[in-house]
């Protein structure tokens, strides 16, 4: 039995997976796993990942959790390229570096814009006022200052002159408020630039198919979504709307 790959490519770390693993040739079934209908939430799936969280993967009986895992996982099995996640050290001891600080700050900032803008709305019915997303714009702002003077600094990529991991799990993150329309690449040289870079190695038409979906989110107006689904997320909700 071959490998399986659950993913929904409307989440971030999903999108970071689906790009290793096609950009590596590394053989695999999608497994689509379709968030909005709560299939997530199902016994079924609760097999695979008792989390009931994607991305996970299946490979004969084994089974993994959590994107960086799951990435550090084909990484070893499949031997990719050095430049995903170096042998030396010091190189990968940056990757893992910003691999640690990614959680709370980029992840942590970048998808709230989706949620304030597409998600909470779809979900409720209401729509939150603009000093809610400014809010979240603000903070943002305060990684990508961070991001761009500790991690990239005068550098093409994170690590040096090639893409790595930690480029990949950055680069998907920061889509999210693109697909919403907060272009947050505009005004910021340095980081369109590494943005461009990141879609160069990556190769174009692989970036942009690994897209599509959260740069087409506000198609999903009309969606019908999973009734146990909205009574599961209503506390979280209720918090981000405060």
């Amino acid at each position: 039995m071959g490998m399986e790959l659950y993913l929904d490519l409307l989440s971030q770390p999903c999108r970071a997976v689906y790009i290793f693993a096609k950009k590596n040739n590394i053989p695999f079934e999608f497994k689509h796993v379709e968030l909005f209908k709560g299939q997530h939430c199902r016994e079924e799936f609760g097999k695979i990942n008792i989390l009931k969280k994607v991305p996970a993967l299946k490979d004969g009986v084994f089974t993994l959790a959590e994107s960086t895992a799951i990435l550090l996982y084909l990484s070893r099995k499949y031997n990719t390229p050095d430049h995903w996640y170096p042998s030396d050290t010091q190189k990968r001891a940056r990757v893992d570096e910003y691999l640690s600080w990614h959680h709370t700050n980029i992840r942590g900032n970048a998808g709230k814009t989706l949620w304030i803008k597409v998600l909470i709305p779809l979900f409720t019915g209401q729509t939150l006022p603009p000093e809610k997303l400014q809010e979240v714009m603000d903070e943002l702002a305060i990684s990508l200052k961070q991001f761009e003077e500790k991690f990239l600094q005068d550098k093409p990529f994170i690590v040096g002159s090639e893409i790595s991991l930690a480029d990949l799990m950055a680069i998907v993150e920061l889509m999210q408020p693109i697909g919403v329309g907060c272009d947050i690449f505009e005004d910021r040289p340095k980081l369109s630039e590494w943005r461009n870079q990141v879609e160069e190695a990556v190769g174009k038409e692989l970036f942009q198919e690994a897209h599509e979906l959260i740069l087409n989110i506000k198609e999903l107006s009309n969606i019908q979504i999973d009734p146990q689904l909205k009574e599961h997320l209503a506390p979280v909700l209720r918090k981000m709307m405060k």
